[in-house]
């Protein structure tokens, strides 16, 4: 059983994953033998992120680079190459977004959304994918959404680039699986992170609809998404691809409309 989930000797990269879920998902692949990779825009999110492995007894390799600009992921994965070795396992954890009614939203900021949440998956996964198609073994998880299937009120940009990595992720199942290539999903539901700390407090509408609404009776933790993420980086995923894995304690299975609550 352990050999299912034993990562020794592969390399991760968790793009984003200074911090929340990402930092969650690297951590438990660190403790299952990956060596693990941590990239971010900004240098000064990377400090935290290595004492956060080193409270863990743990190693990781972090560097700077943007996930949108394809010369610099270029830059950073051969980086990655040099110095830890080829990406075995590629989390594509990085997003963004903008909370904007439609009408009232820049198409700048709309385009800024797509760029982060939709290409720059795409970009690094074109960069990493050769390697893995050549020696015919990879993993890719996508950070989709339970938005990548349905809509809500202020946020059509990240809805809409969810949705699209929903499809890029079963269009790269139909391209890559037959290299041994699994390309999954995880659409998180809510989660309990610092993001969310606000709309947690006991009374807030939000906290209600999500309690009310989520079966499981609670908000998720950052390591119920890693568990998934360590199960679709695993053996033990082998034949699981082009998936969209829902953490979200089953409120897809119950969340109904009811008048009012679709405006939260």
């Amino acid at each position: 059983m352990k050999e299912l989930f034993d990562l020794t000797g592969k390399v991760a990269l968790v793009t984003g994953g200074t911090h929340g879920i990402g930092l969650a998902i690297g951590l438990l692949l660190g403790k299952a033998g990956a060596r693990v990779c941590v990239n971010d825009r900004a240098e000064d999110k990377l400090p935290g992120c290595r004492e956060a492995f080193a409270r863990e007894n743990l190693d990781v390799y972090t560097l700077v680079f943007d996930v949108t600009d394809e010369a610099d992921v270029d830059r950073g994965i051969a980086l990655i190459e040099k110095n830890v070795g080829p990406v075995d396992i590629l989390v594509n954890n990085a997003g963004i977004i903008k909370r904007i009614p439609i009408l009232d939203m820049p198409v700048s900021e709309f385009k800024q959304v797509i760029d982060v949440d939709l290409v720059a998956p795409l970009i690094v996964s074109k960069r990493v994918a050769p390697g893995m198609i050549q020696r015919r073994n990879g993993k890719i998880i996508n950070m989709c959404s339970m938005m990548s299937i349905y809509g809500r009120n202020t946020v059509s940009a990240y809805a809409s680039a969810k949705g699209g990595l929903k499809l890029l992720t079963a269009s790269m199942c139909c391209e890559w699986a037959k290299y041994n290539i699994q390309i999954n999903g995880i659409g998180p539901g809510y989660i309990a992170t610092s993001q969310t700390a606000p709309i947690r407090e006991n009374g807030h509408p939000f906290n209600d609809l999500v309690m009310t609404r989520t079966p499981a009776g609670r908000w998720g933790e950052p390591g119920d998404v890693a568990n998934a993420a360590l199960f679709l980086a695993s053996k033990a995923s082998d034949f699981v691809n082009g998936h969209i894995l829902f953490v979200d304690g089953g409120i897809l299975a119950n969340f109904g409309y009811v008048k009012g609550e679709n405006d939260i």
